[in-house]
């Protein structure tokens, strides 16, 4: 397609840049005064308001432990230290890096797996071949949408072998059971980074029905020390901050009324783009409730009028932010190019190709997303009438 000269000259659509998140954080005087009191205690570490968090957060999760670390990766890092495997761990090659990066730093080699094509969550079919040769798997809610973790379990089970969720993107999703992001696998792994639902600056937050597990974990973030500097296994720093747990205690009294209004946001999207011919949504399992984390939407070209790249490049004109992800997959980025790969993959590599994520942010005003979805469609119908002009060629 070839812009006119008046597209070209006239001013972006948005007078300022739309960012693709933002942190959604309720500063009052509450959280001023917690974070002056930690500022003048000196305690600045995994300390009071950490453990409130602790308890806060296993308490709206329904489950029996939670433990606050510094990022989701190091936590991913730490259950897998803890859980001491041996040998290859499965995960699918469509999620963010950090899933990847957490089994190589655990000492643990990276296996591949398939995504199911609508929840582009890992499919259970592609991992049921390659469980006999797994030492774990680590499952992946990929933006918000519960992966099917009950059918993965019983895979796992097959072999005798842990079952460890990334759940990142999940704060705040429900299985189809009704059972929260958080109580299922031998643990669930949270971000708390300003990108997530809940966000504590950054922070990251392990939640396990294990009892010995949680134990273990909280020495294995205290360099494995458990208080009288004779270490009893190689741990290392993973501990949260006090204005991280005061942030993280604050918000979460809050949540429930932020989700429930990203979902809302997430919605309005769906109707408004879903009669548009190529724009593909994410399947969320039946009875299951996602966090939405990002909204993904899947473009076909040939239907839409238009590639992935080039409605990146259109919205990126108009001052809309986007991010394609995850592209490059996984086992296609140069860090995991001597990694072998015993799997088919063409569905991953379809999604990595085709994968845009549009602006979404729990207070997000709702009339932008519909300036958002007025100016694709707009975009679709332009690029149809081109089409239509040129003999069903695009100029």
């Amino acid at each position: 397609m070839t812009d006119t000269t008046a597209d070209a000259a006239r001013p972006p659509r948005f007078p300022e840049l739309v960012p693709l998140t933002r942190p959604t954080v309720e500063a009052d005087a509450g959280l001023a005064s917690a974070i002056e009191g930690i500022l003048r205690s000196g305690m600045l570490t995994n300390g009071r308001h950490v453990r409130e968090f602790e308890e806060a957060a296993s308490d709206y999760l329904g489950v029996g432990h939670a433990v606050a670390v510094s990022n989701c990766t190091t936590g991913l890092m730490l259950v897998l230290r803890c859980l001491g495997l041996t040998g290859d761990v499965v995960v699918p090659s469509f999620t963010f890096m950090a899933s990847g990066h957490a089994i190589d730093w655990a000492g643990n080699g990276v296996r591949f797996a398939e995504s199911h094509p609508r929840t582009w969550t890992l499919d259970p079919d592609a991992v049921a071949p390659l469980i006999a040769r797994a030492a774990g798997v680590m499952a992946v809610h990929t933006f918000g949408a519960p992966c099917d973790a009950d059918r993965l379990q019983e895979l796992c089970d097959t072999k005798g072998i842990p079952l460890v969720l990334d759940a990142a993107h999940g704060f705040g999703s429900r299985y189809p059971d009704g059972v929260m992001v958080g109580g299922k696998g031998v643990a669930e792994v949270f971000s708390l980074s300003p990108t997530k639902t809940l966000s504590t600056g950054e922070g990251g937050l392990i939640t396990t029905n294990d009892a010995a597990l949680a134990a273990k974990l909280r020495t294995a973030r205290e360099y494995g020390n458990p208080g009288d500097y004779d270490s009893r296994f190689v741990g290392l720093n993973g501990r949260m901050t006090e204005v991280s747990g005061a942030l993280g205690g604050h918000a979460l009294k809050g949540f429930a009324r932020w989700i429930h209004l990203r979902r809302s946001l997430a919605e309005r999207y769906r109707t408004r783009l879903g009669g548009l011919p190529g724009l593909e949504f994410q399947e969320v399992p039946a009875g299951a409730v996602s966090s939405y984390k990002d909204l993904g939407v899947r473009v076909d070209g040939a239907r839409f009028g238009m590639t992935r790249d080039e409605l990146a490049e259109r919205l990126a004109r108009e001052n809309v932010s986007t991010r394609k992800y995850f592209s490059p997959a996984l086992h296609q980025q140069r860090a995991y190019r001597d990694v072998p790969v015993d799997a088919d993959l063409s569905v991953t590599e379809h999604l990595a190709s085709s994968m845009i994520t549009l602006p979404l942010y729990s207070h997000m005003p709702a009339r932008l997303v519909d300036e958002i979805c007025d100016l694709i469609g707009e975009l679709h119908a332009a690029r149809r009438s081109i089409q239509r002009g040129s003999g069903g060629r695009a100029s």
